[in-house]
């Protein structure tokens, strides 16, 4: 890609990212290393998973949509789930999350069994997710959205809620806190806007924001930069990037791969529901198995010959045509000769 780091800037001799400048103009930071204990294979153990899965299938009638052997995500990092559209990328998301239920198998965050955990208590937990269709409630406000996404909130309750002095100050808190991100996301200025009125861009920045009002340890984000405007990308990418920062671990999916490649500290690759190769970005984007899963064998026909072919018979086409027009012309000649004689 013409607008890729060159290597020097992209990472050093010894495998490790290298400080360096984003084609956008953001400093780039550091990355992660050693987060497996072995060569970057499918299912390698990592030196701290807050996330294990094992033998999790999904099966949609005949399909199967999701069939991991076995997956782990290392804590503190940013890890990239990519693949081609219907690569199962969303649908394990889903199970993950407690949003879908798996026809087989068992999976772990920081060490606790999620396997049949509804998804309110998977979040409670400190497991957050956004999609890729945000979830804001348009008629509210924006503060109101973020306020919504505060943890054991006592106003909540029934009888709690009928007298105010119970939760009013706890209600101040949500509200400072809720101010202070949104800030910190560039919407303190739309606060009081209603979440209809925002753009694309804005409301990814919203459901993020509302994410961490909960302080998630893990945030998983379904395609953060689908649909955002191009003047936004970079935002996002550096508040993706100070999620790391302040101690959380991150998984998104994700389709653009020079994004992936200069944020990301590990990426998973899934085709046809399984998981075909993980490792660094720098070296999973070089695996003929990742090549495979988003090109095809069949990319491994000469394009030389196959343009030759068509030449020729792009050739011959032409050919045939100049025949037939000097056929026809011919043929009026004749007929016009023949008329001649005949006046004559």
């Amino acid at each position: 890609m013409s607008n890729e780091l060159t290597p020097e800037a992209d990472a050093t001799a010894d495998g490790t990212a290298a400080a360096g400048v984003t084609p956008t103009g953001s400093i780039r930071r550091p990355k992660t290393t050693g987060l497996a204990k072995g060569p970057a294979t499918p299912g390698v153990a990592k030196v701290d998973p807050i996330l294990v899965v094992d033998a999790v299938t999904r099966r949609f009638g005949g399909l199967t949509a999701v069939d991991v052997d076995h997956l782990e995500i290392p804590r503190g990092a940013i890890t990239a789930l990519i693949g081609p559209n219907g690569a199962g990328k969303t649908t394990l998301f889903n199970l993950l999350c407690g949003f879908d239920k798996p026809n087989t198998g068992t999976w772990s965050f920081d060490g606790t069994d999620l396997a049949g955990i509804p998804s309110f208590k998977v979040a409670r937990m400190g497991q957050v997710r956004t999609f890729q269709l945000t979830k804001s409630l348009s008629l509210l406000t924006v503060l109101e959205n973020m306020k919504l996404g505060a943890r054991d909130q006592r106003g909540e309750k029934f009888w709690s809620s009928l007298f105010p002095f119970l939760w009013r100050a706890q209600d101040t808190e949500i509200e400072t806190k809720a101010r202070e991100l949104l800030a910190r996301f560039k919407l303190d200025a739309k606060e009081k806007d209603f979440a209809a009125s925002l753009s694309g861009g804005q409301r990814k920045l919203l459901e993020m924001a509302r994410a961490l009002m909960s302080d998630p340890t893990l945030v998983m984000l379904d395609e953060p930069m689908a649909g955002v405007n191009p003047a936004l990308t970079q935002s996002l990418l550096d508040h993706i990037l100070d999620l790391k920062e302040l101690g959380m671990t991150v998984l998104f999916v994700e389709h653009d791969m020079h994004m992936v490649r200069h944020i990301a500290d590990w990426v998973v690759v899934m085709a046809e529901g399984r998981v075909v190769a993980e490792g660094p970005p720098e070296t999973v984007m070089e695996d003929p198995a990742v090549i495979d899963a988003y090109l095809g064998a069949h990319q491994d026909v000469d394009l030389g010959a196959v343009t030759g072919r068509i030449a020729v018979v792009e050739s011959g086409a032409a050919e045939r045509i100049r025949e037939v027009i000097e056929a026809e012309a011919a043929e009026e000649l004749d007929a016009d000769a023949s008329a001649e004689e005949e006046r004559s």
